[in-house]
């Protein structure tokens, strides 16, 4: 019994080893903790890590940062990076815009950019241009900035707006204070209105401005000396603010109309109907132009029906088709009418359709199908209507029905010769098609494996011409 018992033990106890040891026979992942040196490199004194890392204010309960970074903006505690770019930033906008760099100008218009107030108002190529131009003005604590005539952005500080409150002095509380609205001072007597006096009201520290925020407009009006200070701010320390004049936008604005209404001119000219008309005739029409595009397969206007435009093509081609009714053959040798669409012609660039079926209201007699994408400028029907008689009998005096000249015994004859043209081609594939399958007379194909839609086109082009 004794040695039955070693002799269990010692398995058990080799048994327990083994499994011990078994673990040890596979490769290890090696675990690799920091090295020492690199952290003390990086330990500072008490005194340093306050100066170099200040504790920022806790901004869970900030909804205006939340927001800014909802909208993909600027918040208001960058990471050094960023406020290195803001440096660079601040350091440009001191330059005259003649003295910035192709470098310095991109950088400048990837900055403006990132400002949601500012990108929800301008389309990227006017900005772009702007950014060009913008500069940045130093205000000292205390400065009042009247925001009236342009987009103001704080870089750096902040600032408290004003607005215009007026107070009666009947009212011995304050509180009573409160807005009149300019559609209701024209009813209020002389004699209340000299009880009542404007004054400046400073909101409270929760609607302070601080970087990133915006104020001012983009819109250039007269303004009367109690709308001068309706945009203003009081900066509260030492503030960069960006400045994007409202008459450099508006300049930019005019050139633009200028332009497009230079290729609305063009392209009116360049039309059939319009190149003896006199100039001032053609710029009632422009007022009145705007730019439209259409898909690819678009039906414009169909056969029967009265267009709602007049319409000149910029770019792209419009197809023609007449309706006529033609006979389908049905596998139980009976003939069924069915309307069917000829392809009667082309409307190319700067042709013109429409003004007949509008100014007459009479239906088209064609259906005008658009062949690519095109891009067209249009007057409406309404539009048109308003414009003055002499204009109206010059457009109906020199333009004519779209596609007009053709008769019926045209639309026919096209038809029939196209049907002719598709049986004859039907008919000449079945019959090369069938006599190639059964003859082998192509060399490379055997005489049942090879297909009419396996030969080369030249080669199939040359077998039907024969």
């Amino acid at each position: 019994m004794c040695t039955t018992t070693k002799s269990s033990c010692s398995v058990l106890s080799a048994h327990t080893m083994f499994i011990k040891q078994y673990p040890k026979i596979f490769l290890q992942k090696k675990h690799r903790l920091p090295k020492i040196f690199k952290q003390e490199g990086k330990r500072k004194s008490i005194e340093d890590t306050v100066e170099y890392e200040p504790q920022q204010p806790d901004e869970s309960h900030n909804i205006t940062i939340h927001v800014k970074k909802a909208r993909g903006g600027l918040t208001l505690y960058k990471p050094p990076k960023l406020e290195e770019k803001l440096v660079e930033f601040l350091d440009i906008l001191k330059k005259l815009p003649i003295y910035r760099t192709l470098h310095e100008h991109k950088t400048v218009w990837k900055m403006l950019k990132t400002i949601p107030d500012l990108t929800c108002q301008l389309p990227e190529e006017h900005l772009k241009t702007l950014s060009k131009s913008v500069i940045s003005e130093t205000w000292v604590k205390g400065s009042t900035v009247v925001g009236n005539d342009g987009f103001y952005i704080i870089l750096k500080g902040s600032a408290r707006p004003q607005t215009k409150v007026h107070g009666n002095m009947i009212e011995e509380n304050e509180s009573t204070a409160s807005f009149i609205p300019q559609s209701f001072q024209e009813f209020v007597s002389e004699d209340f209105k000299n009880f009542i006096f404007a004054e400046m009201h400073t909101p409270a520290r929760d609607a302070t401005l601080r970087q990133w925020s915006t104020f001012g407009t983009l819109e250039v009006a007269a303004q009367t000396k109690s709308e001068t200070k309706e945009h203003s701010v009081i900066t509260e320390e030492d503030c960069e603010i960006l400045k994007i004049p409202a008459k450099d936008y508006a300049r930019l604005k005019s050139e633009k109309i200028k332009l497009e209404n230079k290729e609305k001119v063009k392209l009116i000219r360049k039309c059939p109907y319009y190149e003896e008309w006199p100039t001032l005739s053609i710029y009632e029409l422009v007022a009145l132009i705007k730019w439209k595009k259409f898909p690819p397969g678009h039906v414009i206007v169909e056969s029967g029906k009265i267009i709602s435009f007049v319409a000149y093509i910029n770019s792209g081609y419009c197809d023609i088709y007449r309706n006529i009714v033609g006979l389908t053959k049905l596998q139980s040798k009976k003939v069924k009418k069915i309307q069917k669409l000829v392809y009667m012609g082309r409307l190319q660039e700067k042709e013109s359709f429409g003004e007949i079926s509008v100014l007459l209201q009479v239906p088209f007699t064609c259906t005008i199908v658009t062949g690519k994408e095109v891009e067209m400028a249009i007057i409406e029907d309404k539009d048109l209507f308003e414009l003055d008689p002499v204009t109206k009998q010059l457009m109906l005096h020199t333009a004519k029905p779209t596609f007009g000249h053709l008769t019926d015994d045209d639309v026919k004859n096209e038809y029939l010769q196209r049907e002719q043209k598709k049986e004859w081609k039907n008919f000449k594939d079945k019959t090369m098609k069938n006599s190639l399958y059964y003859n082998g007379i192509i060399p490379g194909f055997g005489k049942w494996d090879h297909c009419w839609t396996s030969i080369p086109r030249n080669l199939k082009d040359t077998l039907v011409s024969y």
